[in-house]
């Protein structure tokens, strides 16, 4: 069962351009684009004549023209013209959804447009501040639930052999990492650090480590499904009051997963450069050694759900590394049932 009082994540802003984009979210149909005035609207991608997908018409001055006999919607899903008639019936009409754009993210409120309060929304600043954080974006559909995504975000112990090649290194180092976590109200945070440990190859090829180093990853769930990480590492020996501020080699991660069925997700994520931040490559180079572990990421977890259909979750076992995983799993339980009680009160 999905979440539907929640912001999700339905677009980068800059995938919103002169088409239509079609879009599956808590298993409904969303057809997304600028109006006019470039303000991103979100509709049910069904037009009330004969049902035709509304992606597959074109965006014109009024709004979104369908394709088939051409009624145009307007961004509030109100039907504005009808070819060949001047009235309008009252029930010409679809679905709009709240929509606000923070942050370079196109976010979308799928349930009771009333509970819809944009403050809760995320904060990412980041994306916002190429000078310090030049970052780059991507988006990744997985056939897995999007709880099986932040379950690999909320356990990290096995970075170091999914990812042994990449961002991974030694195992023993990640699964003995000291751990502090804190719960808040919408989550939790946790802060791991890795001392006198062997940088992995990729931290390697980016800043050049030539011996040992001190790494940490500070990560903050916000339910349902968000996840904000802070990673840094330095050369063992080094001054540091506050790693987010002395470490040299330093990035962020913006991880938003969005439930588009019960068994698929989409991925979206970026990465910001916050060590060599006036060389373009850098950032490039960086993009192309974290995207690699998200695809082994991608491809485990659509495993996991392969085996979940065939067999369900009998039989399966929590061990220690769960911890945080499982708060999270308890947390966004909570906020469906509470929906669902709710909606049985009504």
């Amino acid at each position: 069962m999905l979440l539907r009082n929640a912001w999700y994540i339905a677009a980068w802003a800059d995938e919103l351009k002169a088409e239509p984009l079609a879009r599956r979210i808590c298993d409904e149909p969303i057809v997304l684009f600028r109006d006019k005035d470039n303000r991103a609207a979100a509709l049910t991608d069904r037009c009330c004549h004969r049902a035709a997908p509304l992606h597959m018409g074109t965006i014109v001055e009024a709004g979104i023209q369908c394709g088939y006999h051409g009624l145009v919607f307007d961004g509030s899903g109100h039907c504005v013209a009808i070819p060949g008639q001047s009235r309008i019936p009252d029930d010409a009409r679809v679905r709009s959804y709240p929509v606000v754009e923070k942050d370079q993210l196109v976010w979308l409120w799928m349930g009771e447009a009333a509970k819809a309060d944009p403050s809760s929304i995320v904060e990412f600043p980041y994306h916002n501040d190429k000078a310090t954080w030049p970052n780059k974006h991507d988006m990744y559909p997985i056939k897995g639930n999007y709880t099986l995504m932040v379950d690999n975000l909320m356990d990290l112990t096995h970075l170091g052999y999914l990812h042994a090649k990449t961002v991974g290194g030694n195992p023993a180092a990640h699964v003995d990492a000291e751990m502090k976590t804190v719960r808040t109200p919408r989550g939790l945070k946790f802060t791991r650090w890795m001392k006198n440990s062997v940088p992995p190859p990729s931290y390697v090829r980016a800043a050049g480590f030539s011996g040992r180093v001190d790494r940490c990853q500070e990560f903050e769930f916000v339910a349902p499904s968000t996840v904000l990480q802070w990673t840094g590492a330095t050369d063992v020996g080094s001054d540091y009051a506050d790693p987010q501020r002395d470490f040299r080699f330093q990035f962020r991660l913006f991880h938003g997963l969005t439930p588009e069925t019960d068994t698929s997700c989409l991925y979206f994520w970026s990465v910001a450069n916050g060590y060599r931040q006036n060389e373009p490559e850098a950032t490039e180079q960086l993009y192309r050694e974290i995207a690699p572990t998200f695809v082994e990421d991608k491809a485990m977890v659509e495993a996991q759900q392969a085996r979940l259909d065939a067999f369900g979750e009998t039989g399966l076992v929590d061990i220690a590394s769960d911890a945080n995983r499982m708060h999270m799993r308890r947390m966004v339980e909570r906020m469906i049932a509470e929906e669902q009680s709710a909606l049985a009160a009504e």
